[in-house]
């Protein structure tokens, strides 16, 4: 079942998020980050168990831009179509919304390039370095995650 999430899953997405980053998937996030940004995460659960089996949020950046972030799809359900139920639902939203441009900066390349984005060089996206990028470690010599976009 997908849903929007709820402040009782802030502790399981704070756990999958560092999961994840702990296997170099993601950069990490912090439990105060994850609540400020609650509304933006939507929810992939399993309804027999209750448990959560994926992660996506879809941040606003700017008035034409949103940012998708923080996938994350139990490692033994990949492959059934979750992280695409997740996107999906994120990208419907940023239509709800009217926001046509929608990127993401990750290691998985080839999935988001299934879903129709496209690399593009991380300069062309300013707004993204002006309100998160400048403040991580990796920056600006060390990052190593791909810039893609999709226009709607």
């Amino acid at each position: 079942m997908l849903r929007k999430a709820r402040i009782g899953d802030v502790r399981t997405i704070h756990r999958l998020i560092n999961i994840s980053s702990g296997k170099g998937e993601m950069l990490p996030r912090s439990l105060m980050d994850i609540y400020g940004s609650l509304r933006d995460f939507f929810i992939y659960q399993d309804e027999g168990r209750d448990e959560i089996l994926g992660i996506c949020a879809m941040s606003i950046i700017w008035e034409n831009l949103a940012e998708i972030r923080s996938l994350y799809v139990d490692e033994e359900r990949r492959k059934e179509g979750i992280g695409r139920k997740l996107v999906e639902s994120c990208l419907s939203e940023a239509i709800t919304l009217e926001l046509y441009r929608i990127f993401t900066l990750t290691y998985k390349q080839e999935f988001f390039g299934k879903l129709g984005f496209r690399e593009v060089e991380r300069s062309t996206l300013p707004e993204k370095i002006w309100s998160d990028c400048f403040r991580c470690s990796k920056y600006p010599d060390f990052c190593d995650e791909v810039a893609l976009i999709l226009e709607l």
